[in-house]
């Protein structure tokens, strides 16, 4: 039987050596071929495997991981860590820290994870250092050295992750999302929503705010808020966001949260987007063909949920979101009918919103030369304007 299989099977006779060979050996070569997998177990399986890896560690042999981090995984950088910092203590410390300046970047996340379990008085002497592979363009590396950061209390890297949220650059400000989202920066929430609104990364963000603040914690805090969060990371999935990532926000309980409460306008539109995605993702393989089963369950689960519910009188509510400073009156125009409810957003400040009122007038066929100059009586921006004029 493949060696594979024994080490994420079900039976001890097999798993226990198995696991045992591959830390006495050394085995790079087996452990490689279990990290190809990641992507193809389920959670659950590889946390067994990681305590079958800790099992299989001694103080006699557990030396033998630091041959290992040639090859890096998330789903068992923890655990070694911890091992390596069980057995080996501060006492170890020198030679990690070795890895962390002259190592590959595999070798390097693993030692920052390392740090971790050490003595914060040790591993403040290379704060600096860790400043800087925060920023690593390897993203294992820049999630341990943030989340080390974290541990540390070092005001300085997040103070300047702050001040980048108000850098004129996309690019700039979600990573400074991403950085404060790592290390735990709750109390950066309000202003990286209000970041979430204006961006052009808006659904890139709101999907790093659960792994921040969990949603359902944040609808039960700040209703509004959270419903817009939910709302871009809708209309992310599957592009940005994929349904397995969705999934693991909880988002059936979220759905079930809401639906608890009376329906309002923003909720409707919430509601309303989800009822059309989600019949969407059950009803097309393309999306869920590589997806696990509890994934499948789930996004089937939320589609039943949403089934019940009465198009209508989701559509209803909308029209009540129909304004520009709306946070939702993009999402609401998508279910909108009555061309006079539209037209009527023709004559607001912002350009964009009017931008994307023409466009769905013209998909309705009924775009005609007054909806074009009601327009470009409020726009100024001389992009939009040539856009307006060839539609």
């Amino acid at each position: 039987m493949d060696l594979i299989k024994k080490l994420t099977g079900k039976n001890p006779s097999e798993y226990e050596p198995v696991a045992k060979a591959m830390i006495d050996n050394s085995d790079l070569e087996l452990f490689t071929k279990l990290v190809e997998q990641d992507d193809f177990l389920f959670d659950f399986i590889k946390e067994n495997v990681a305590k079958r890896i800790q099992k299989a560690c001694n103080k006699d042999n557990y030396l033998n991981l630091l041959d290992l981090l040639e090859v890096y995984s998330p789903s068992y950088d923890t655990v070694i860590a911890e091992i390596l910092h069980t057995f080996g203590g501060d006492a170890l410390f020198i030679r990690i820290k070795d890895l962390f300046h002259n190592g590959s970047c595999n070798q390097k996340a693993y030692a920052v994870k390392y740090f971790s379990f050490a003595n914060p008085d040790k591993v403040k002497d290379l704060i600096p250092e860790l400043r800087e592979t925060a920023k690593s363009e390897f993203e294992p590396l820049a999630q341990n050295s943030i989340e080390v950061l974290s541990l540390l209390n070092d005001e300085i890297s997040k103070n300047e992750a702050i001040e980048m949220l108000d850098s004129s650059d996309g690019f700039e400000q979600f990573n400074a999302v991403k950085f404060l989202v790592s290390y735990g920066a709750k109390d950066t929430l309000p202003k990286i929503i209000e970041i979430m609104k204006k961006s052009n990364f808006s659904e890139n963000i709101a999907s790093e705010i659960p792994y921040l603040v969990p949603l359902n914690e944040l609808l039960e805090t700040d209703y509004e808020n959270g419903l817009l969060v939910l709302a871009n990371i809708i209309n992310a999935i599957p592009e940005i966001i994929t349904p397995s990532a969705a999934c693991s926000y909880d988002i059936l309980g979220v759905f079930e949260y809401i639906l608890s409460k009376p329906i309002e306008s923003a909720s409707a539109v919430v509601l309303r987007m989800a009822k059309d995605k989600f019949e969407e993702l059950s009803s097309n393989d393309e999306y869920l063909f590589d997806s696990d089963k509890n994934t499948k369950d789930e996004i089937q689960a939320i589609n039943q949920i949403m089934k019940t519910l009465n198009t209508s009188e989701l559509n209803s509510y909308l029209y009540d979101e129909l304004y520009e400073d709306s946070d939702f009156v993009f999402f609401a125009l998508d279910y909108v009918d009555e061309i006079e409810e539209l037209e009527t957003l023709l004559e607001g400040q912002n350009q964009t919103l009017i931008l994307k009122v023409l466009s769905i007038i013209k998909e309705k066929g009924l775009l005609d030369s007054k909806h074009k100059d009601i327009a470009l009586q409020n726009i100024t921006n001389n992009n939009i304007k040539d856009i307006v004029n060839v539609m």
